[in-house]
């Protein structure tokens, strides 16, 4: 499985980015897509998922209200988008997928693929 993600930019606080993942070659066994958020000298930390097939969704509540995951399955494209941003939002954004199973998805380890990532910048 391949993901490229895309739609990232530069936005002021309060703004909006909706970014897109799209996944390619064996993509009928994705179980869950996740986007995850990289801030400079941090850990990549969890901020959305959804099961593949059955659609349901997990945020975290630092994004809870905020922002919305959702998929195409027709394109294989899972999307974020991303609303009422904020200066701690900053980070390089990556999809990622757990294949064959449904760990526990706040934890980068157990997804097996994942995109080349994409920058936000909220300035304040």
């Amino acid at each position: 499985v391949q993901l490229q993600a895309s739609g990232g930019g530069l936005v002021q606080a309060g703004g909006s980015l909706r970014l897109s993942c799209e996944a390619s070659g064996r993509t009928s066994v994705i179980d869950v897509m996740g986007w995850f958020r990289q801030a400079p000298g941090k850990e990549r930390a969890f901020v959305a998922g959804i099961l593949w097939r059955e659609g349901t969704i997990w945020y975290p509540d630092s994004v809870k209200g905020r922002f919305t995951i959702s998929r195409d399955n027709a394109k294989d494209t899972v999307y974020l988008q991303m609303n009422n941003l904020k200066p701690e939002d900053t980070g390089v954004y990556y999809c990622a997928t757990q294949i064959g199973r449904s760990a526990d998805w706040r934890v980068a380890a157990y997804y097996d693929y994942w995109g080349q990532g994409t920058q936000v910048t909220v300035s304040s």
